[in-house]
């Protein structure tokens, strides 16, 4: 990873270089270097949703003064969803510096939704610990936010906030997820998902993260409703 071409790319002056470089180390280069102490970028991906949820909720709420609190999280939630990030690293051409062992390389891994997804979310993350909230906020202002104005972003579908709508429709219905099964190794997880109504109509669902997973269930329950 060129760390000095990246921080002239985005203007970032990041002073923990490693920590940049965490932000885009996959857990099966950690685990074919072991010799090198390294660290993966999944912590970082967890800091980074936050990250994200906060920063689009602000821009939104700023941006869009004439949309209602429903708009505004259906619009939010196309946003942050992993399709969405997957676009967004894809613009930004995150996957030129993932750090990826042979095997995840050579099944596709720089190209995987889930993984690009993760990998944005991971670098989000360390702007946050390297250099604060707003930092972070100016980076996605400059250089994501003006897509979301974009048709296939905006409009990107979210299965799981239709079956909520539907299913709010009638009285006392009960609306769940749950992970029944995962499958594979840590870098290459597999996670099944089924969703349930009022603990009736059930509905499977399969992806490379629960959300994926989640996601699919829900969209497989609105086509059989």
């Amino acid at each position: 990873m060129n760390i000095q071409q990246f921080k002239q790319k985005f203007n970032l002056p990041f002073e923990n270089q490693e920590l940049l470089k965490q932000a885009f180390t996959h857990s099966s280069y950690v685990n074919e270097h072991t010799h090198k102490n390294l660290s993966d970028n999944e912590r970082l991906e967890f800091l980074g949703d936050a990250v994200l949820e906060i920063a689009v909720s602000d821009y939104l709420y700023r941006s869009h003064k004439a949309m209602t609190e429903g708009e505004l999280s259906k619009l939010r939630a196309n946003i942050v969803c992993e399709e969405s990030l997957y676009r967004f690293a894809t613009i930004l051409q995150l996957h030129e510096y993932i750090l990826l062992g042979k095997g995840e390389e050579r099944t596709g891994g720089r190209e995987r939704h889930a993984l690009l997804a993760d990998v944005f979310e991971a670098f989000l993350g360390a702007i946050y610990l390297d250099q604060g909230i707003a930092t972070a906020q100016a980076f996605l202002e400059a250089f994501v936010f003006p897509h979301i104005i974009d048709e296939t972003f905006s409009h990107v579908t979210d299965y799981k906030s239709e079956l909520q709508e539907l299913v709010q429709e009638g009285k006392n219905k009960v609306l769940e997820y749950r992970i029944i099964e995962e499958k594979g190794p840590s870098h290459q997880k597999e996670f099944h998902a089924e969703v349930i109504i009022n603990n009736e109509q059930r509905a499977k669902g399969v992806g490379r993260t629960k959300k994926e997973a989640e996601q699919d269930a829900a969209k497989n329950m609105l086509e059989r409703i």
